[in-house]
């Protein structure tokens, strides 16, 4: 038996989940999400509660059991909470500014970087180095996030560049002088 797939997922007050063919939609105080999950997969609410569960113990079924039930846990998740990431810019005269809902990013590179956040994403630079990705969507919010991160992803020799707050970066040695 899978051990996400047969953990319970509470719904809390405010959030409605409903099936229409492969959809399943979730409803909260946040917003809607709805993801496709295989019809093969049963989902069942009683209460507060939701379940999902397999038909079969094919490899296929079993597969698809935990990916269900996590997706449907991060949209309930995203519609009551949200998600973040947490950037931070490190290098001098690197930094990022908001002009409206778009960043401007000053990353040594000969020309600024303007990002267009999503809709459904706010981004938001926080003094001149932090920068805030929020949203309802886990993976949109993540994807942003990683976008964002390669537009200049950080070095290993002086660590300079965007990195998530609290990622390591492994420093190497530079060069020595050999005589």
């Amino acid at each position: 038996m899978s051990r996400v797939g047969k953990k319970i997922v509470e719904l809390p007050a405010g959030v409605s989940v409903s099936r229409e063919g492969e959809i399943v939609s979730v409803k909260g105080p946040k917003g809607e999400l709805s993801t496709p999950i295989s019809l093969a997969m049963k989902v069942k609410i009683d209460g507060n509660e939701l379940t999902v569960e397999r038909p079969s113990e094919s490899k296929e079924h079993r597969a698809l059991h935990g990916l269900s039930r996590a997706l449907i846990a991060n949209m309930v998740e995203g519609v009551t909470n949200g998600f973040e990431k947490k950037l931070e810019i490190r290098g001098i005269g690197y930094r990022a500014e908001m002009r409206g809902n778009n960043v401007i990013f000053s990353l040594g590179y000969s020309h600024p970087i303007i990002f267009i956040p999503p809709k459904s994403i706010s981004v938001k630079a926080e003094g001149n180095t932090n920068i805030t990705v929020a949203g309802i969507d886990k993976e949109l919010v993540g994807h942003v996030a990683a976008k964002i991160r390669t537009f200049r992803k950080p070095e290993p020799y002086k660590g300079k560049g965007i990195r998530y707050v609290g990622e390591y970066v492994r420093e190497k040695a530079g060069k020595t002088a050999g005589n």
